[in-house]
């Protein structure tokens, strides 16, 4: 007789406060408020596709719940991927596969094929997200985007 399939639900819950919540979207739109309410600053909530911008320093952090896939994901853009010889171009993609490797912590610089751009990128599962991780992600996208944005395009010649 063989056993029935195992279906695991998400857990949407915050460890800290104990707080459940009914899906993602309102999971991630409470933390986003939370999130504001320590910046001191006000910020958008989701929208239908669930996806939101958040401002760091120069950098402009968007945060997706992709709820299909499970997962939230954070996009910085740094740069357009500037037109380079091809030895400039992999001297490019080796800097950042190198940025990438600690100075990024949590985050990885990547591609972005459809926008011909690269950008800093964190991804997380969304079920058991806690509020710090949200923040922690958040912050680290933010940051290296907005350190490393002027120095790659100094360094690659971009403006």
């Amino acid at each position: 007789m063989s056993e029935p399939p195992l279906t695991i639900q998400p857990i949407y819950a915050d460890r800290a406060t104990a707080q459940t919540f009914a899906d993602a979207r309102t999971m991630v739109n409470a933390y986003l408020a939370r999130f504001g309410e320590r910046a001191g600053a006000s910020l958008e909530a989701l929208d239908a596709s669930g996806y939101t911008l958040v401002k760091k320093g120069s950098a402009t952090v968007g945060i997706n719940v992709l709820e299909d896939h499970g997962v939230l994901l954070f996009v910085a853009p740094v740069m357009p991927v500037p037109k380079l010889s091809p030895v400039a171009l992999e001297a490019l993609y080796r800097r950042l596969l190198e940025l990438s490797f600690l100075t990024t912590s949590d985050a990885a610089f990547a591609v972005d094929g459809d926008h011909d751009e690269v950008v800093v990128r964190a991804l997380r599962r969304l079920s058991g997200l806690d509020y710090e991780e949200f923040e922690d992600l958040l912050e680290t996208v933010g940051k290296v985007a907005d350190e490393w944005d002027d120095v790659l395009r100094a360094e690659f010649g971009t403006k």
